[in-house]
């Protein structure tokens, strides 16, 4: 089979899917979800019969509908793009907030992220709190240089399992665990040399007096 063909089983994931798959790149994409778009709907009907019904002025009408329309902006998720090049051997993380884009008139709202493809030792699945909704998940990049970026700037609520899935499949992409291993033999093998290297000067030191 083509490696350029897509793991339709990932592809339908809930926190990100996979919209390009090769043996050099994997493309993954995430949009809002279903809970923010019921939410912008909510409160925006909200607005419109607060403003509808009420016999205030129409400045206080206006109020109503933009302030409800402020809150569920806020509160949306953004969309996100991450891609992981082997090629340039890089991390591109990119992400779109409409509230941002809406508040400052188009001037800003797209934020990008370029890191180290080589800096990349692991990735876990994190849970943090969400505002008014309890808990969610995040996939953190672990770098070697010893702090962590989220792969995504909002977590699912569904629960861990898709971001576990989507763990699973960057350590495939990316091999991981080989480079771990990799990486634990190396450490054991300067050990040894280190070890070694004290035996030998510790048997030069015993036979000085002779």
């Amino acid at each position: 089979m083509s490696s350029e063909l897509c793991c339709s089983g990932v592809a339908q994931m809930g926190y990100m899917r996979v919209e390009e798959h090769t043996a050099t790149l994997l493309r993954l994409r995430r949009s809002p979800g279903v809970r923010s778009w019921s939410l912008l709907v909510a409160l925006a009907s909200v607005g419109l019969a607060a403003a509808y019904y009420s016999s205030d002025a129409l400045f206080w009408k206006s109020f109503y509908v933009t302030g409800c329309l402020f809150v569920a902006l806020q509160n949306m998720e953004e969309w996100e793009e991450a891609v992981f090049d082997k090629t340039n051997n890089q991390i591109e993380l990119k992400n779109s907030s409409l509230y941002t884009l809406v508040l400052t008139l188009w001037k800003s709202g797209h934020e990008r992220v370029v890191l180290d493809l080589h800096q990349l030792c692991d990735v876990c699945v994190q849970e943090v709190k969400v505002r008014y909704l309890g808990k969610g998940f995040l996939l953190m990049l672990k770098m070697e240089a010893g702090f962590s970026y989220p792969l995504t700037q909002s977590a699912t609520l569904a629960g861990p399992g898709d971001v576990e899935a989507l763990g699973v499949l960057l350590k495939r992409f990316l091999k991981l665990e080989e480079l771990q291993r990799h990486r634990q033999d190396d450490y054991y093998d300067d050990d040894d040399d280190e070890e070694d290297s004290l035996n030998l000067t510790d048997s030069d030191d015993e036979a000085e007096p002779l």
